[in-house]
């Protein structure tokens, strides 16, 4: 029913940094707690970040410090700050509603790398 587009991955060298976006059509987003996940090569999905309605965060152990979740509800957006990027931060990441995650969009593709 709400459809995803994330943008703003990219090649980025280590230690550099990138923000993503994903944007939600449907007029209900600003209820719906969101969350980041990624997905890298020959791996399982996993939560990298979530933030509720009100905007209270939480990170995955191996982004805490580095990444930033937030989100405009007047623009049914929700962003990911990404700071001091590793090479394991590789990965494609998509954006999802936690609370009911039926479908998938395409994620962005981010590429830490020298």
């Amino acid at each position: 029913q709400v459809q995803l587009v994330e943008s703003g991955g990219g090649l980025v060298q280590p230690g550099g940094s990138l923000k993503l976006a994903c944007a939600a059509s449907g007029s209900l987003f600003n209820i719906y707690t969101m969350a980041w996940y990624r997905q890298a090569p020959g791996k399982q999905r996993e939560l990298v970040a979530h933030i509720t309605r009100t905007g209270s965060t939480i990170y995955a152990d191996s982004v805490k410090g580095r990444f930033t979740i937030s989100r405009d509800n007047a623009k049914n957006t929700v962003y990911l700050q990404m700071n001091s990027l590793k090479p394991k931060d590789t990965a494609v990441y998509y954006c999802n509603f936690p609370d009911d995650a039926s479908s998938w969009g395409q994620g962005t593709e981010v590429t830490v790398s020298s």
